[in-house]
């Protein structure tokens, strides 16, 4: 009574596990499509290498139906370990399965996705019906249910061996990242983005400095807030401007020129002031 109210406490306990299988059961024909081959035509082998495996090659962890069923620990499992996982393989098929994916679940936290449960709970399902009609059909002795009850166990049996073969794909590449092979991911720091606008001749520079456009020189000349010509430069082709003050009409020197206190010193103001006369 004891372990049944523990095993139910388990149940409940794993519907809170967070962690994900490593492939769910839709997508374990593509992750490993030849071992998924092996597991649906030699299930019962599969499922021995797959429980000694999850106890790391150690069978004196070994107990029947891993702890989950009333019958473990009661099999002289610690005497014979090896013949009492075969036995089970063998006579307890979806049992063994099952104890192997709860044991995984329990390890590693992991939860059972809803596509998951929904394919285990419609192959349940099926056995089921196909169960009840196969009984109906004996009791009523139809031949028109006999037949539907024979092609509901034939569908029945194919997507049980077929969900079961996935399910044993799915534990085995669970323990491919457990054992890690699949090597280590390395995890690069992201570049900085920035916001690009569509008004923008070119996108905006990331972790460099800006770069001239195509054919244009370094230092961008003329700059760019300043148009092209300056201003302050003539219009119509005269250079250089008038306000700048040059002289018109090719006068040389311009009026006024040199301007007070230019160099040279006006004659007779030589040497400077503060100088020693000869």
């Amino acid at each position: 009574m004891a372990s049944s109210q523990a095993n139910l406490e388990k149940m409940h306990l794993r519907q809170s596990y967070r962690n994900l299988w490593h492939t769910d059961i839709m997508g374990t024909m593509r992750a490993d499509f030849p071992y998924c081959c092996l597991a649906l035509w030699c299930g019962p082998c599969v499922s021995y290498m797959l429980r000694k495996r999850a106890l790391y090659n150690d069978m004196s962890r070994y107990v029947c139906c891993a702890g989950y069923m009333p019958c473990s620990g009661r099999c002289g499992e610690s005497r014979c370990p090896e013949f009492c996982l075969a036995t089970e393989v063998f006579l307890c098929f979806g049992n063994s399965v099952a104890s192997t994916r709860f044991l995984l679940q329990d390890e590693f936290n992991i939860q059972t996705t809803q596509c998951d449960n929904c394919i285990i709970g419609f192959m349940v399902c099926l056995q089921q019906v196909a169960c009840i009609f196969s009984i109906v059909a004996a009791i009523v002795g139809s031949e028109e249910l006999s037949e539907a009850s024979q092609i509901l166990n034939c569908m029945s049996d194919l997507v049980y061996w077929t969900v079961c073969a996935c399910m044993q794909t799915q534990h085995k590449i669970e323990m491919d990242k457990r054992d890690g092979k699949f090597g280590p991911q390395p995890m690069a720091v992201p570049p900085v983005q920035q916001m690009s606008r569509i008004d923008q001749p070119t996108p905006p520079p990331a972790g460099y400095a800006p770069q001239p456009a195509y054919g244009q020189p370094y230092g961008s000349y003329p700059p760019p807030d300043q148009g092209y010509p300056p201003a302050g430069y003539p219009q119509g082709g005269a250079y250089p401007p008038p306000a700048q003050g040059y002289p018109q009409g090719g006068a040389y020197p311009p009026p006024g020129y040199p301007p007070q206190g230019s160099y040279p010193p006006p004659q007779g103001s030589y040497p400077p002031q503060g100088y020693p006369a000869k």
